[in-house]
């Protein structure tokens, strides 16, 4: 019962980011695994832990600890996963390849359409690639910004960029 109550907390969070998703992803099921959750509606937050996979259409989150925040409004606005290597992915439209990212830390802030990827970060788009210490991409805008050192971060991890040339 827990966890179908806070699966609506969850669609309502990807529901709400069509412009990145593909057009069915908005109706399709969420399906959550973990090990536990910790369920606080009044907090407006749900913690999953032990090996989390959502999966909503073409999106895909994963990590040792998700946690789901809602606003005082009751929509989600970030969705924090952690873990040796947390992941995201999700295609943005049919003719664009998926975009994957990895980080110690992920936050997927809702309302400002910003993925922060956290530690041993690194972003796949297309035939590009970014690693460093921290990147922040801008879901509408496609645009990608890096850093070797924020906060989060115990050292210095140097930024490098890979693109793959148009045809």
């Amino acid at each position: 019962m827990m966890r179908t109550a806070c699966l609506p907390l969850f669609a309502l969070a990807l529901a709400s980011s069509p412009v990145l998703a593909l057009e069915g992803d908005a109706e399709a099921p969420v399906e959550v695994t973990a090990d536990q959750l910790d369920l606080d509606d009044q907090a407006g937050t749900a913690i999953y832990t032990g090996d989390v996979d959502i999966r909503q259409g073409s999106l895909h989150l994963t990590g040792e600890r998700v946690e789901i925040q809602r606003n005082d409004a009751g929509e989600l606005s970030r969705a924090i996963a952690t873990g040796e290597r947390a992941y995201i992915e999700q295609q943005p439209s049919p003719e664009e390849p998926v975009v994957r990212g990895w980080g110690r830390t992920i936050r997927y802030h809702v309302s400002e359409r910003r993925v922060e990827l956290i530690d041993r970060a690194e972003l796949h788009q297309g035939g590009d690639t970014f690693d460093g210490g921290y990147l922040e991409y801008f879901l509408d805008r496609r645009e990608v910004q890096a850093r070797s050192e924020a906060e989060g971060i115990d050292e210095r991890q140097r930024v490098r960029m890979t693109l793959k040339p148009e045809q």
